[in-house]
């Protein structure tokens, strides 16, 4: 496989059943064979995506003394700017090449949730850069709980098995800025090889090659989609409540041909959280003889402060 399986949205979201199968075991599949999807059919329109773009892109370029203004300490980089090098991968030293934003879950109807999660953080300078930051959070949540239902049901759980555990789920948006690059980098790539940590991860910006996934050769792949594409993959969290069935890939950016390295890249993630008291328990149907249970119980809530200390986000 040299490249990452497309699907269409508008197949599971149809009237009928055989399409709406058709995409459930494209993905699944896809899932299980390399961990990554380019999806089709999304609710993000092309205003909204050129809007969200438009907004990044001058957030950015405001003063550094401007941004550092919205870096907000004790909350392990969990909303607002995150400054550049701060973030680094698993087991790495080095600082990824790499500034960027958080913005985070607008809680509905429960008080506990809007004092576990920190703020959201309102640029001052840019009147539109929260408002249309909200709304592309909210249609890309929207996407990914389709998603979820068609693996539940590839995984022989109820339909709406996720439903109620990514409600006001602890997602996040995340716009990224990789700076032009200015001199030799010393071991130091843009985004280091690593898994996500979350649920699934839907990804705006991967229409230029940069991001790299790993298959099961060990061979890294171009992972490279269509304008109106989404790029959706497995994160942590899922592969351990399925047992590893559906892999969570590991992935990279590198830095670009040193011709281009006076260009900025800009990518928008978005990290598909579930509510913290999750069980990420290894799920009854994806352990048997073959596949003994490989993971320890632990809630999502845990394990994400795990890896927040493992990232240096949050100092022990």
């Amino acid at each position: 496989m040299q490249n990452i399986p497309s699907v269409d949205l508008r197949d599971f979201l149809s009237d009928d059943p055989v399409r709406k199968q058709k995409f459930v075991n494209e993905i699944g599949k896809a899932y299980e064979d390399i961990g990554f999807v380019a999806l089709k059919g999304h609710f993000l329109d092309d205003q909204l995506v050129d809007e969200l773009y438009g907004e990044v892109r001058n957030f950015f370029n405001l003063p550094l003394e401007v941004k550092e203004k919205y870096e907000i300490p004790g909350i392990g980089g969990q909303r607002g700017y995150v400054s550049f090098g701060k973030e680094h991968a698993k087991g790495r030293k080095e600082g990824d090449l790499k500034e960027f934003w958080h913005f985070g879950q607008y809680v509905e109807n429960n008080p506990t949730l809007e004092a576990e999660y920190p703020a959201n953080v309102t640029v001052t300078e840019l009147p539109k850069f929260n408002t249309v930051g909200k709304e592309a959070y909210q249609m890309l949540e929207k996407t990914g709980v389709y998603v979820l239902r068609a693996l539940a049901l590839y995984l022989g759980l109820d339909e709406f098995y996720f439903d109620n555990y990514i409600k006001n789920g602890n997602s996040i948006l995340r716009p990224i800025h990789y700076p032009p690059i200015t001199q030799e980098p010393e071991n130091a790539v843009r985004a280091a090889a690593h898994g996500d940590i979350n649920l699934i991860t839907l990804l705006m910006g991967a229409q230029g090659k940069g991001l790299q996934v790993q298959n099961h050769n060990g061979e890294w792949i171009d992972a490279i989609a269509q304008d109106d594409e989404l790029v959706i993959n497995v994160g942590d969290m899922l592969s351990r409540h399925t047992n590893n069935r559906l892999k969570s890939t590991i992935h990279q950016v590198v830095n670009p041909p040193r011709e281009l390295w006076g260009t900025s890249r800009f990518s928008i993630p978005f990290f598909m959280h579930p509510i913290s008291e999750m069980p990420l328990n290894c799920l009854e149907n994806c352990i048997d003889a073959e596949n003994p249970k490989r993971y320890d119980d632990i809630t999502a809530g845990d394990f994400l402060y795990e890896r927040l200390v493992d990232l240096g986000l949050i100092k022990k």
